[in-house]
């Protein structure tokens, strides 16, 4: 008998490079697995729906939810977890020092709905008191001009989102001052290309992050991997199958971790630093399950419905695939 061909769209990560390379295949599937930046593959999934199944931004996951047709389904597998308080520039001129200095302030973000952007304005908020509404949001590629919101947003008369002009770019912008501050996933060029005036908001991001950390027990969950409805509704088996699949790639890094990584990263003081994640962390410092995440969840929930984006928040099972919430015992 034939095996369920599927094309899976996610980027090239440690934790999943077994599927694309074939050393993990899930039960019953001939997995076509397309390596693609995270940006080509929410625009194609969420416009298209190319793939069978995909990584999907977290927060734009959550808002399809809110159709009626309620087009993706996903496993409790979160390719990407981070961090966000290093995602914060600023351009020093705008007499920007501390987190407070942002009220007021004019902040470019990709896209208003975006994960990262929810976490941070959710973190400035309950950590800095930097209530969300009382900046000034301006939307647009940070390096290609044109990008737009990928989901049609209705917000509140209070949240004020502007998008830019379709030929300027938000790194350009923070470059030329036109804009004070950037939230975003990706370090601006106009940092990396070493200009005196672009400064991260937290300098000191990695303390700052472990004590976020500390308080919290959070590492914010960013991105998720969406089946297609369509198809697990023609094949529901295929959501437990993926999902034992996925963890098994991520048990292989988790035990190189322990055995062999150290030797063969060109990275220094691996082991110290690794004994650092998992004395803060534990062991399984990249929960792959829904016991271990659901308050990740439900806080990212409480700042998208705050932030005017969802409507209410969603209970797991309405979230994940049914098959994924338990599994046979011998």
């Amino acid at each position: 008998m034939s095996k369920l061909q599927l094309t899976l769209a996610c980027w090239n990560y440690d934790r999943t490079r077994a599927l694309m390379e074939g050393s993990i295949v899930p039960e019953g599937v001939d997995l076509n697995y397309l390596s693609l930046p995270v940006e080509e593959i929410f625009y194609r999934t969420l416009t298209n729906q190319e793939f069978d199944v995909a990584e999907l931004s977290m927060s734009s996951y959550l808002l399809s939810l809110q159709k009626p047709e309620r087009p993706f389904i996903a496993i409790p597998v979160f390719p990407s977890c981070a961090f966000r308080h290093s995602g914060i520039f600023i351009n020093t001129n705008s007499g920007i020092k501390e987190p407070k200095d942002l009220i007021g302030k004019r902040v470019g973000t990709p896209e208003y709905q975006m994960t990262a952007a929810v976490w941070i304005r959710g973190i400035l908020q309950d950590t800095y008191g930097i209530p969300f509404d009382q900046v000034n949001y301006f939307t647009g590629g940070a390096e290609q001009p044109g990008r737009s919101e990928k989901i049609k947003l209705q917000l509140p008369a209070n949240i004020k989102v502007q998008p830019i002009a379709p030929h300027q770019t938000l790194s350009k912008m923070l470059l030329d001052g036109e804009i004070d501050a950037l939230y975003t996933a990706r370090t601006p060029s106009c940092y990396k290309d070493g200009q005196g005036h672009i400064q991260r908001l937290f300098p000191n991001y990695g303390e700052v992050e472990r004590e976020y950390y500390r308080q919290t027990k959070i590492f914010p969950i960013m991105h998720v991997i969406a089946i297609k409805r369509s198809v697990y509704d023609a094949h529901p088996w295929i959501a437990m199958s993926l999902y034992k699949a996925f963890l098994a790639s991520q048990k292989l890094v988790y035990q190189d971790f322990k055995e062999t990584v150290v030797l063969k990263s060109m990275f220094p003081w691996m082991n110290y630093y690794l004994d650092q994640v998992r004395d803060e962390m534990g062991e399984d410092f990249w929960p792959w399950n829904i016991q271990g995440t659901q308050h990740n969840l439900e806080k990212l929930m409480h700042y998208s419905v705050e932030h005017g984006l969802l409507k209410k928040p969603f209970a797991m099972e309405e979230i994940f695939a049914k098959e994924t919430f338990s599994g046979f015992k011998i």
